[in-house]
C-alpha cells in the first residue's frame, strides 16, 4: 500500500490518520492504478476526476469490507465520500455508531 502523508496525526488523531493512510492507498492502487495524485489535498474527488460513479461503488465496497459496516444508499453522497477528510470522518462516525473499536481490521 502506498503511504501518503495525509494529515497531521495531532490534528485528527492517530486512528483517523491510519484510516486516511489506508483509504488513500486503496484509491491510489485501485482507482488511480498507481498513478500519482495528491489524494490528501484534493477538495473533491469527483471534480478532480479521481473517483467516478463506478469508483464510488468500489470505494464503498472497500469501506464496508475493511471497516465492517454497511453503507446505505442514502449515505452515498459527496458529503460522505468526496474527499479523503470526508471519508475518514464518515468511517469514524459509522464505526462509532456501531460501537466498533476505532482501529481498522
Amino acid at each position: 500500500m502506498t503511504r501518503v502523508d495525509v494529515f497531521e496525526a495531532d490534528a485528527l488523531g492517530e486512528d483517523m490518520n491510519e484510516i486516511a493512510q489506508q483509504v488513500s492507498g486503496f484509491i491510489t492502487e485501485n482507482l488511480l492504478l498507481g498513478q500519482a495524485a495528491d489524494v490528501a489535498h484534493t477538495a473533491s474527488f469527483l471534480e478532480a476526476g479521481i473517483v467516478d460513479s463506478t469508483g464510488v461503488l468500489e470505494l464503498v465496497q472497500y469501506l464496508e469490507e475493511t471497516y465492517g459496516f454497511s453503507v446505505d444508499d442514502a449515505e452515498m453522497i459527496p458529503e460522505n465520500l468526496d474527499s479523503l477528510e470526508r471519508i475518514v470522518r464518515f468511517v469514524e462516525k459509522k464505526r462509532a455508531d456501531a460501537g466498533q473499536p476505532q482501529r481498522a481490521a
